[in-house]
């Protein structure tokens, strides 16, 4: 799921933001969530340094303030240099300088609508499906999780269940028709692992332990791999 956070401090035009792109996201079955909106760039940049967040929608003009949406892209950058910045603004001279934040999109407000966004999103939502090291696909209602946030992946009969930092996500696949990054190694007839995410193993009892407490198992035909791999990325 992405999730969206919102920041303009016209409090009329944020509830209005917000509105269009709910709906955008249930007509279009978009995996998608706003979790956060504020008037506050502050509370902004608050926000995002202690969450996980896949978009910022972001005004530029913040009246009575020094600072501008230029000014916090720069530190939303700080924090999180992957997230899709997506301007929302009346202002077509900063035009030019938002683009040095890896702008996603530049949106007038004169412009917004349903369609506006409609557009934006799909466009968004195809560059996450193109981008297979970040994000993963894993049904044909455009979910997509973080491969970031997978801690491993589990067989359980015909479901495919993604264990990731904050819930689990079930399909209906199999292991061999994933296309998975080389930090996902198979160490189980019945899981593959993010070794990015190990927090200790445990070789005695064959357990491998996480960064958010979960654990899974070592099958012993998959031993010998899953050290070598560790060992590699160990070196590297």
């Amino acid at each position: 799921m992405l999730k969206f956070v919102i920041c303009d401090d016209d409090i009329h035009m944020l509830d209005r933001i917000s509105s269009l792109l709910e709906k955008v996201i249930v007509a279009n079955d978009f995996d998608a969530k706003v979790v956060y909106k504020t008037t506050d760039f502050k509370e902004l940049l608050s926000y995002i340094s202690e969450n996980k967040i896949d978009v910022v929608i972001l005004d530029i003009e913040f009246y009575g303030k020094s600072e501008n949406g230029l000014d916090v892209a720069k530190q939303i950058r700080f924090f999180n240099k992957n997230c899709y910045l997506i301007f929302i603004t009346s202002h077509f001279e900063y035009i030019a300088e938002a683009y040095k934040y890896t702008t996603f999109d530049y949106i007038f407000k004169y412009c917004l609508s349903i369609e506006t966004l409609t557009s934006t999103l799909t466009r968004l939502f195809d560059d996450v499906s193109a981008s297979e090291t970040k994000f993963l696909k894993i049904d044909n209602k455009n979910t997509f999780i973080d491969l970031n946030d997978v801690q491993y992946i589990e067989k359980s009969g015909a479901k495919i269940i993604y264990h990731t930092f904050h819930s689990d996500y079930i399909t209906y696949s199999s292991f061999n028709k994933l296309k998975l990054p080389k930090n996902f190694v198979r160490c189980h007839k019945s899981f593959i692992v993010n070794i990015n995410n190990i927090a200790n193993i445990s070789f005695n009892d064959n357990i491998i332990h996480f960064k958010n407490g979960s654990i899974c198992y070592i099958g012993p035909k998959y031993r010998n791999t899953l050290m070598e791999v560790i060992d590699i990325v160990a070196i590297s």
